[in-house]
């Protein structure tokens, strides 16, 4: 349930909204979308033929991981992360984790992989729908 700002057409999320950690506090995951369901399928096709770039191991996400995942971000705008088995995070929390870090969307989270977005501010080679 987001909150609405000033105009009918904007969302607010993060602290200014007592409605979301509301729902956070109680267990529940909050989607702070940027990217519409169209656009999400359609990075979900992009991403399927690739392979996991960076992986998640035992030791989480530490400033050596999100500095990998970033520059990948950077040289390849969708980016394709494995959450490995001896990770001791949930794939849910990683993913929103180094979404968060990084500045970038989760376009799709299936088993242990996960999907990152972000385009690149200079010169975006995916066009989104």
């Amino acid at each position: 349930m987001p909150c609405w700002g000033a105009g009918p057409e904007r969302q607010r999320s993060g602290p200014d909204c007592p409605e979301e950690e509301t729902l956070r506090s109680a267990g529940f995951r909050v989607q702070t979308a940027v990217l519409s369901g169209k656009q999400r399928r359609h990075l979900r096709g992009l991403g399927h033929d690739l392979k996991a770039v960076v992986q998640i191991g035992k030791a989480g996400i530490d400033d050596g991981l999100v500095a990998a995942v970033d520059q990948a971000l950077d040289d390849h705008e969708l980016v394709k992360i494995k959450v490995g088995e001896s990770a001791k995070l949930d794939r849910h929390e990683a993913a929103d984790a180094l979404a968060q870090k990084t500045h970038s969307e989760v376009a799709q989270i299936l088993g242990y992989t996960v999907l990152l977005y972000r385009a690149h501010p200079e010169e975006p080679a995916i066009v989104l729908p």
